[in-house]
């Protein structure tokens, strides 16, 4: 069934001049079919690269819609509009503009997981990738709102001494990692090295020998001479890591309540094949936006391209 469905999908691109592009913590078999796989940052950037017509974003919903807003000629589709995500979710548009109200003077940093209407408040959009690198190049000076991810923000002050003032908001996925299960599992594996994404909490940050965005901790899986590693991230990327390192063996820390050993982002894994094939046949669900929202949406992302090179 699914080489069936492979096939058609691969014909369907090829007729409709279309590019797939998957993050990381897709499904293994939307990964494998993906055109451009990667991190929030990466698909952001081929977004502007791309000579398709059509894009099609396997991932979540504002990742159809950074692509959009980055290639408005284009049409752009992901393949389940109930792709959401917890993070964009908790930073509302409408609160998070009386939030910038409250603090004047600001500049607004905003974390790419969030809306198109959030970042069209915001001055510039930042990545896992390179927040340090983008808030490093503000003045020391500068008063700083940084949404909608606290625990981003945090860790972000920290290495930086800044004082950022943050929005409280975050990830579903990141915030439930099990600081007792990481304990367990060090004990088990002492010679693993502990990689942990920076929407992590703070003491799940403190014990890592790495934190890092999700394409750094892959590079690092890559480089490292260790041979076990212990994930604190979505589990989707122990897929292109074990593609990447067959030898190694990657371990991802459980959640607070689950007795799986995983820890995955619900929307994430809406995305099926059967759900892109019919997205590819019937061009829908299409992510539309405004001209006015893009054209406020796109000064913050290209800024945030340029202060990336």
């Amino acid at each position: 069934m699914n080489s069936e469905l492979i096939e058609k999908i691969n014909t369907l691109k090829k007729e409709k001049n279309a590019v797939i592009m998957a993050h990381y913590y897709q499904n293994n078999d939307i990964q494998d079919i993906a055109d451009v796989i990667g991190d929030s940052l990466a698909l952001a950037q081929w977004a502007t690269k791309t000579n398709a017509d059509m894009i099609v974003v396997c991932g979540v919903h504002f990742m159809g819609e950074t692509a959009k807003i980055l290639s408005p000629e284009k049409k752009v589709f992901v393949p389940d509009l109930n792709a959401g995500c917890s993070l964009a979710d908790s930073c509302p548009a409408d609160a998070f503009e009386k939030f910038i109200q409250q603090h004047p003077d600001h500049t607004v940093v905003s974390y790419v997981n969030t809306t198109a209407n959030v970042k069209a408040l915001t001055d510039v959009v930042v990545t896992s990738s390179n927040a340090r690198k983008i808030i490093d190049q503000l003045p020391q000076d500068a008063k700083i709102i940084f949404g909608p991810d606290k625990n981003l923000g945090n860790y972000i002050n920290s290495v930086t001494s800044r004082k950022m003032v943050l929005w409280n908001g975050g990830c579903h996925v990141h915030e439930q990692f099990s600081l007792e299960k990481l304990i367990e599992l060090k004990k088990q594996y002492p010679n693993a090295k502990i990689l942990a994404h920076p929407e992590c909490k703070t003491p799940i940050l403190a014990m890592a020998d790495v934190v890092g965005s999700t394409q750094a901790l892959l590079l690092y899986t890559q480089q490292n001479n260790a041979q076990e590693f212990l994930i604190a991230t979505e589990s989707g990327i122990l897929h292109e890591m074990q593609k990447k390192s067959p030898n190694k063996h990657f371990i991802p820390i459980p959640p607070i309540d689950s007795t799986c050993g995983c820890n995955e982002c619900n929307y994430m894994k809406i995305n099926t094949l059967k759900k892109l094939y019919n997205c590819l046949k019937n061009e829908t669900p299409e992510i539309l936006i405004d001209a006015e929202t893009q054209k406020k949406a796109i000064r913050p992302i290209l800024k945030m391209l340029e202060m990336s090179k």
